[in-house]
C-alpha cells in the first residue's frame, strides 16, 4: 500500500507485556515518534522466558483462584531453532565470546535468550519506558480512545487514558487440556507442560506425555532419565502406531493418541496397547486469553480463533487503536514481533493507513473460507506453518521494511526438518554450515557484529 499523505502524527500509545514483542514494539513506536509506557507485572523485562523454578499451585491451571505464573520455561530447555534465525534483524542474536558465563551453543539454554532480550533492552533504552510490577486488569474502548486500568504489587490501581493500546502479553500462560474420555475417573497425578519445570517428582513413574512435538519430545526425554517408563501418546501417528525411538534411553514408547483413561489407573491407547500409569504429562498447547480487555462484545475466542482480526494483527472496527503483536504460530517469533509492530507504528503515525472496515472484514472471511476449504479447524486460523515468510513479507511491503532474508527462512525450515527426524541430537548436530555461514557473513557486512564471521565459524568446526 502506498505511503499515506497526512502529516506524522505522534500518538500515547500503552504496550502490554515487556517480553520480546513487547520491548521490540515499544521499540518500533518510539522510533515512529510515539510516546510509549510499557506495562509489565514482573520485575524485569524477559516475558516467557523469564525461569520460574515455582510453578502454579494447581498442575492443570484450571483453578481460576490460583496464582498465574506466566512463563512456561522448564529447566532444561534449550531453543528448537539456531540462534541466527532467532534474532531482530538489527541486534543480531550472536554468542558473547568474551563473555565465559554466556552459552555459546547454536542452540542455546533459556538462560542465553533472557540475556538476549535483556541486552537488547540496554541496548534501545527501553526500560525507561516500562512500568514494572504493574498489571493491566482492564482495557476499554472510551471516546474514540483507550482506558487502561493497572494496578501495582500494592494492589493500588489507576485508570490512565491512551490513544492506542498494543497487546503483546503472549499466548504461553493458559494451557490447553485435551479431552480424554474416562479421565475424571482416573487416579494418578496430571500436569500440564505449562507446570513442568524438572524430573525429579517422576522418579520411578510410569507416565504418559500426550504431544510429540517441541515441548513434548524435549520433556519425554528429560521425565526417561529418572521415571520407570515414558510413553508418548501422539495425535500425528496412524491408529496403530507402537514403536521405540533411537535414544539412550531405553525406556521410551511411541503411541497413536489415547482412546480411554479407566478407573483401574490404566491408559488405553488407541493402538490396543494398555499402560498402568502414575501421571500424565499434557503438552497440549496453549489458549488465547486477554481477560483483561473489554470491546463491548465485538472481539471473542472461538476454538482458540480470535474474531475478527485482520492479519491477525487489527481488528477491524477498533482499529488502529487496539492491535495485538505476536499472536501467530511460527518459527521466526521475534523477527514476527518485530516486522509487525513497524506495521502497527507506521499505521499509528499515518505514514501508512490500512484498508476500510469493510475490506478488511472481506479480507478476514476469505480466509476463514480458505481454512474451510482445507478442512482446516478453526483452532489453526492462527497457525501459519509454511506461508510464514509470505504472510511477513506482504506485512513488510505495506510499512516499507525489507523481506525476510532467505537464510533466516532456510535455517527455520531445515531446523525444524532436523528436529522432526533427529530429535535426539539436532541441537548439536546440523547440516546446515552454509545457512549459518551466509547469515554470519549478513551480519557483517551490514556491520552488525564487531568480530570477523570467519574467525567466528572456523573457531565452531
Amino acid at each position: 500500500m502506498a505511503p499515506a499523505q497526512n502529516p506524522i502524527i505522534s500518538q500515547h500509545v500503552a504496550v502490554i507485556g515487556a517480553g520480546a514483542a513487547g520491548l521490540v514494539t515499544a521499540r518500533e513506536l518510539r522510533r515512529e515518534g510515539h510516546t510509549v509506557v510499557v506495562f509489565e507485572r514482573e520485575k524485569q523485562v524477559g516475558g516467557l522466558w523469564i525461569y520460574s523454578p515455582k510453578p502454579e499451585s494447581d498442575p492443570l491451571s484450571l483453578d481460576p483462584t490460583r496464582s498465574v505464573v506466566h512463563s512456561s520455561v522448564y529447566e532444561s530447555l534449550r531453543t528448537n531453532l539456531p540462534r541466527e534465525c532467532m534474532g531482530f534483524t538489527d541486534f543480531p542474536f550472536v554468542p558473547r565470546l568474551e563473555d565465559e558465563s554466556r552459552d555459546s551453543r547454536r542452540y542455546p539454554s533459556h538462560m542465553e535468550v533472557l540475556a538476549y532480550l535483556q541486552d537488547f533492552a540496554r541496548a534501545f533504552n527501553l526500560e525507561e519506558m516500562v512500568r514494572f510490577e504493574t498489571e493491566v486488569v482492564r482495557v476499554e474502548p472510551v471516546n474514540e480512545k483507550w482506558k487502561v486500568r493497572s494496578k501495582t504489587s500494592g494492589d493500588c490501581s489507576n485508570d490512565e487514558i491512551f490513544d492506542a493500546v498494543v497487546v503483546c502479553n503472549g499466548h504461553y500462560t493458559e494451557p490447553y487440556i485435551a479431552h480424554i474420555p474416562g479421565i475424571k475417573l482416573w487416579p494418578g497425578k496430571q500436569i500440564h507442560s505449562h507446570n513442568y519445570r524438572v524430573p525429579d517428582p517422576f522418579e520411578n513413574e510410569v507416565v504418559v506425555v500426550i504431544g510429540n512435538f517441541a515441548s513434548g519430545a524435549d520433556i519425554s526425554r528429560d521425565i526417561a532419565k529418572v521415571a520407570k517408563e515414558v510413553h508418548i501418546a501422539s495425535r500425528a501417528r496412524e491408529h496403530d502406531t507402537y514403536e521405540k525411538p533411537p535414544m539412550p534411553h531405553s525406556n521410551l514408547w511411541v503411541h497413536s493418541e489415547i482412546d480411554t483413561a479407566h478407573e483401574d489407573g490404566s491408559i488405553v491407547f488407541k493402538n490396543g496397547k494398555v499402560v498402568y500409569a502414575d501421571s500424565i504429562v499434557y503438552c497440549t498447547g496453549y489458549k488465547y486469553y486477554f481477560p483483561f480487555l473489554d470491546t463491548n462484545g465485538y472481539m471473542s475466542i472461538d476454538e482458540n480463533r480470535i474474531e475478527h482480526l485482520y492479519k491477525h494483527v487489527f481488528p477491524p472496527a477498533l482499529a488502529p487503536g487496539l492491535s495485538f503483536v505476536g499472536l501467530p504460530g511460527m518459527g521466526i517469533q521475534f523477527v514476527m514481533f518485530e516486522i509487525q509492530s513497524k506495521w502497527v507504528a507506521s499505521v499509528l503515525s499515518g505514514r501508512f493507513t490500512l484498508p476500510s472496515q469493510d475490506k478488511m472484514m472481506e479480507d478476514i472471511i476469505s480466509s476463514y473460507e480458505t481454512l474451510d476449504a482445507l478442512s482446516l479447524p478453526k483452532r489453526y486460523t492462527h497457525k501459519l506453518g509454511k506461508i510464514q515468510c509470505e504472510y511477513l513479507n506482504w506485512i513488510a511491503e505495506e510499512c516499507g521494511c525489507p523481506h525476510v532474508e532467505h537464510w533466516r527462512n532456510q535455517e527455520v525450515v531445515r531446523g525444524y526438518q532436523r528436529l522432526v527426524s533427529h530429535p535426539e541430537t539436532y541441537r548439536d548436530e546440523w547440516d546446515d554450515d552454509d545457512l549459518m555461514e551466509e547469515a554470519y557473513n549478513d551480519f557483517a557486512n551490514k556491520k552488525l557484529i564487531s568480530f570477523n564471521p570467519s574467525y567466528f565459524l572456523e573457531s565452531r568446526t
